[in-house]
């Protein structure tokens, strides 16, 4: 996870929070509080109320043709309750303006975050639903077409390498890897805050990479996967990355409830379990590279 690379949000464990990038806080700016939940009993549900980015796919938008909300819709239907989004940008102060935004005499805006990195502290995190990796794509027929993981592309002759423009998103660890591999001259940075509202994490394969501005994009699995499928032209090939010493590149994603809210986890992880075959296809539909989860404790009980 999930950022907004998360979910090149999921980057560390040491940066959690890093997932959930860039604007300043609504309740912030507009001198409001985010009171956070304690545990107290909880009210009958009317709808299932998701917390979303308007604007982050694969993961959600505005439209619900997203990875998150295709899994909310799945969830609304075994519950028997409408689906209901309240969203802001997956930036800076996300799960403060959303999971726990609630003005006095109000109740919450949304009940549920679809997609946090496992163990994400700023929310009682469930088990996680699934395990992706950061992978390279690049177009088919411009001489990387036997490249089939990253021992491959770093056996390239050097004279090849030299010459490749390498998109990666700053504070990824896809620099990280560029630097243990003294390919950082080749990397072009992204920015992983951007001011611009409109900023999707997919514009550097769908517009950078197949326009031929760089040669080579290192993100997030998710990402790398449902953009690689949705580019025609060139016809782009998605090489999966593992884990080097000191270089994570595999995340697990879980869900996010407000702490506190036990009964409410326990059912949300129920029906993560309930619907494990539907989110499998909806994963796999979209194209992201999976690895078997490898939580098996349940995460934090609060």
């Amino acid at each position: 996870m999930s950022t907004r690379p998360v979910k090149d949000a999921a980057q560390r464990r040491g940066k959690r929070g890093a997932s959930f990038i860039a604007a300043a806080g609504l309740a912030a700016i507009c001198g409001m509080s985010a009171l956070p939940a304690s545990a107290q009993d909880e009210p009958e549900r009317r709808a299932l109320r998701v917390c979303q980015d308007p604007n982050n796919l694969p993961f959600s938008n505005e439209a619900g043709a997203g990875i998150e909300n295709r899994i909310a819709e799945v969830f609304g239907k075994a519950l028997g309750l409408p689906v209901t989004y309240y969203s802001f940008p997956q930036r800076q102060a996300f799960i403060r303006n959303t999971l726990r935004y609630k003005l006095p005499g109000e109740d919450f805006r949304c009940d549920l975050v679809m997609g946090v990195p496992a163990g994400f502290d700023q929310v009682s995190a469930t088990k996680p639903y699934y395990r992706s990796t950061y992978a390279m794509v690049f177009p088919k027929g411009r001489g990387l077409d036997g490249v089939a993981s990253q021992e491959d592309f770093l056996k390239l002759d050097p004279a090849v390498l030299k010459k490749l423009r390498i998109g990666i998103y700053d504070r990824s660890p896809a620099s990280d890897w560029l630097a243990r591999h003294q390919l950082l001259e080749q990397g072009v940075p992204y920015a992983i805050m951007s001011p611009r509202p409109d900023q999707y994490p997919g514009e550097i394969i769908e517009q950078d990479l197949a326009a031929g501005k760089i040669d080579v994009a290192i993100v997030w699995g998710p990402i790398a996967g449902f953009f690689a499928k949705r580019v025609k032209s060139p016809e782009l090939n998605v090489v999966a990355m593992r884990s080097e010493r000191n270089i994570k590149f595999d995340f697990e994603i879980a869900m996010g409830v407000r702490h506190g809210e036990r009964a409410w986890k326990q059912q949300v992880e129920k029906l993560i379990a309930d619907s494990r075959q539907d989110i499998e296809a909806i994963l796999r539909e979209y194209n992201v590279p999976l690895l078997p989860i490898e939580t098996t404790a349940e995460g934090s009980g609060r």
